[in-house]
């Protein structure tokens, strides 16, 4: 039986680059063509795919250290310069080499581009746009990946809401809070477009869902001292998981609630792999994740007729090494407080590598 622990050994590291691995797994066939039907985990449950099952699982651990590190933090401010800090650099360097590098090699036309717009673009963590740029691919976008990113941003000001309400120190103000967010998870399956980022109303749909997925990683930290990972357990949730997947309407809250136990079962209960203890305080995940879109769509507009398997595997060898080039290179260096401040207590190092 295994405590949830913030400071012991666990597997994270392992969990952020398989996620980082699953998203590119799951866009192999769909960049092709724009055809999801041939991903693999739709083709078995017609639900989620590999994809959202990762984006979901970041978000689970998101929640779960950020959490951990607004409830250690010394202000608001601070809590929000190490977000930013975590978040920005990453971001805005991948986004001015899409711009600069991905954009000419992809058709895009420089000279059309907007300095306001880009400029804009990369303040709200918007994907950058240069017009032309893989004009004939089903998803014309730089970097369609990174459509996530400012969902995970306002997941973190949604979280220091939360705290000025002090419902991270009363649970029951926290349930009520995530019970809210259900109900607009209902909602959300009612009346919103599901699966289209794109959009107003899609991006709205894909915030309330990840917040709530968000929401359910801070639970788990929240309600740590009542919960215990053990095999029985891991064993029951995938029993009752499996078949919910099959469900639409419940396949995403079964995840956030279930999955979650399986990934923090896996985290806190599973000896950490060699992978893990690698990465224990290294992070290629965030790059991998940035750097894969624009690697993989590049490659089946320049490769034709190239597999989207072979795509896959060469785009994850071609991405891990920029990952681990922006960890050490871009946002490494900006996690490090100014000559003469404290450091980062353990607690708040997991959620810099958690983002």
């Amino acid at each position: 039986m295994a405590k949830a622990g913030a400071g012991r050994a666990n597997n994270f590291g392992t969990l952020r680059l398989l996620f980082a691995a699953l998203v590119i797994l799951a866009h192999a066939p769909e960049l092709v063509d724009g055809d999801r039907s041939r991903e693999l985990l739709t083709r078995v449950f017609g639900t989620l795919s590999f994809g959202e099952v990762a984006v979901d699982g970041f978000f689970l651990v998101s929640g779960y250290l950020i959490t951990a590190s607004y409830r250690a933090k010394r202000s608001f401010a601070d809590y929000l310069m190490r977000r930013v800090r975590r978040i920005y650099p990453g971001f805005v360097v991948a986004s001015l080499l899409c711009v600069a590098v991905v954009a000419p090699l992809a058709g895009g036309d420089l000279a059309a581009l907007s300095l306001p717009e880009t400029l804009a673009r990369l303040a709200l963590l918007l994907m950058p746009v240069v017009p032309g740029a893989f004009a004939e691919l089903p998803y014309p976008m730089l970097d369609g990946s990174m459509w996530t990113i400012p969902c995970e941003f306002g997941c973190y000001l949604l979280l220091g809401l939360v705290g000025t309400a002090r419902a991270l120190r009363r649970r029951g103000r926290y349930l009520a809070m995530l019970a809210g967010l259900s109900g607009l998870l209902v909602l959300r399956w009612l009346y919103l477009p599901i699966g289209h980022p794109g959009d107003g109303l899609g991006s709205l749909s894909e915030m309330i869902r990840l917040s709530f997925v968000f929401a359910c990683g801070g639970a788990f930290q929240l309600f740590a001292d009542r919960i215990a990972y053990t095999g029985r357990g891991a064993a029951l949730a995938a029993g009752l998981l499996l078949p919910l997947l099959f469900s639409p309407p419940l396949a995403e809250p079964a995840f956030a609630l279930l999955g979650g136990y399986l990934i923090f079962w896996f985290a806190f209960a599973v000896r950490p792999l060699a992978l893990s203890r690698a990465t224990a305080q290294v992070d290629p995940s965030y790059g991998l994740y940035l750097y894969a879109w624009p690697i993989q769509n590049l490659l089946i507009a320049r490769v034709p007729g190239l597999s989207p398997w072979t795509g896959a595997a060469l785009t994850l060898a071609a991405a891990l090494p920029l990952g681990i080039l922006s960890w050490y290179c871009v946002e490494r260096p900006m996690l490090r407080r100014p000559q003469g401040s404290a450091g980062l207590g353990s607690g708040d190092a997991l959620a810099a590598l958690g983002r």
